[in-house]
């Protein structure tokens, strides 16, 4: 697989491919490679992104003093080695895998320690995980769009008491509402999920604008808020793009939301251009690699990962930012709160940028920018 070319990317960012990487050949974007002794900073993206999401922090950081570096995460863009087989083994999908890798491109790149890890959606579940397990390597943590609510507990001092009730079943509580409804990252684990997005009627390209679009602050009808529980009726207040209609795929989903001609000219944040990078690696991969970190999750793969760390805390200086109009603050009822005031003891802010939805460090990158290197610089 060859690199990105150097016409899609910021002046000072370059594509590279770094081979044998946990049985992988990982492609990474980076800036401030041409000194060397700076710190390190790792930014992982989420779903249905790339490494080229950072493209707009990669040369503020360098300009900062930093090695920034960006990796395709395993099952995306130009990062090969990982199976597309829906029917493959997804143990390498797991977190413990994937912080193999993220160690893997750091000591590729000659860094024995990242100044913090950053992560996006998908990716901050993943730089928390990376924190957690080794705070010796990820020195502060940065995490935005998705807020870590802790480790799961492990039932304690059980023996001889009866077994806990098993808890209600959210799935079908949610389709048996008047408007019956599933939730999309059990949707996102199905089989049918990967052709559902590759093969849209309206093409992969008119897909991620309407993904992007609906999940953002242009969309005007997202307003988010706390939920009291992980109960149907409350999760069911969530946008068809995280409770969707029962009956229908992703693509029809976002497909009712594709903005107007006007709109996307208007456009200044993922511009055409942009979304045709997005589009052309995703029309290429298809969607699977990055969905089988759904199917990690609904299959409780990560809990089981997390359950050897039971008990133990974020104690890195850590800062969360995200979009004001981001439901995934709440998408998970509880985790904000859970994240300032007991999983993360060092949390210092927590920043809701105004006019950002889902897509935060690219809907509003010089805002993000500042409290990045402001938090990198202060801590």
């Amino acid at each position: 697989m060859e690199p990105l070319p150097s016409s899609v990317l910021p002046a000072g960012v370059r594509s590279r491919i770094l081979p044998g990487i946990n049985g992988l050949d990982v492609h990474v974007l980076e800036a401030g490679y041409e000194q060397k002794g700076r710190l390190a900073v790792l930014l992982l993206h989420g779903f249905p992104e790339l490494a080229y999401s950072w493209r707009k922090q990669l040369p503020a950081l360098a300009a900062a003093g930093y090695h920034a570096i960006a990796p395709d995460q395993r099952g995306y863009g130009r990062t090969t080695g990982w199976s597309a087989d829906y029917d493959a083994d997804l143990s390498a999908f797991r977190f413990m895998g994937l912080l193999h890798e993220a160690i893997g491109v750091l000591y590729a790149l000659g860094h024995k320690t990242a100044e913090a890890i950053v992560g996006h959606d998908f990716g901050a579940a993943a730089a928390s995980f990376h924190a957690l397990v080794r705070p010796d390597i990820f020195r502060r943590m940065v995490l935005m769009s998705a807020p870590f609510g802790g480790v799961p507990s492990v039932p304690f001092d059980t023996a001889g008491k009866p077994p806990a009730p098993k808890p209600s079943d959210i799935h079908a509580a949610l389709a048996a509402l008047p408007r019956p409804r599933k939730h999309y990252q059990w949707y996102q684990s199905t089989r049918e999920a990967n052709e559902n997005q590759w093969h849209a009627r309206q093409g992969v390209h008119d897909f991620l604008r309407a993904y992007y679009h609906h999940k953002s602050a242009d969309w005007k009808a997202d307003k988010p808020h706390e939920l009291k529980g992980w109960i149907a009726e409350e999760l069911a207040k969530m946008p068809t793009y995280y409770i969707m209609d029962l009956a229908e795929g992703m693509a029809e989903t976002v497909a009712k939301e594709m903005p107007s001609a006007a709109e996307i000219a208007a456009n200044k944040w993922l511009t055409d251009a942009e979304l045709k990078v997005y589009s052309g690696e995703y029309g290429r991969t298809g969607f699977q690699g990055g969905l089988n970190w759904y199917r990690v999750r609904t299959a409780g793969l990560i809990e089981r990962e997390y359950a050897a760390f039971t008990g133990r805390t974020i104690d890195q200086p850590s800062t969360f930012i995200s979009g004001a109009s981001d439901w995934g603050n709440y998408q998970s009822p509880g985790a904000l709160e859970r994240m300032q005031k007991s999983a993360c003891t060092n949390m210092k802010e927590i920043h809701l940028v105004p006019g950002a939805g889902h897509w935060v460090q690219q809907e509003q990158p010089d805002e993000v920018n500042r409290l990045l290197i402001q938090f990198l610089k202060t801590t």
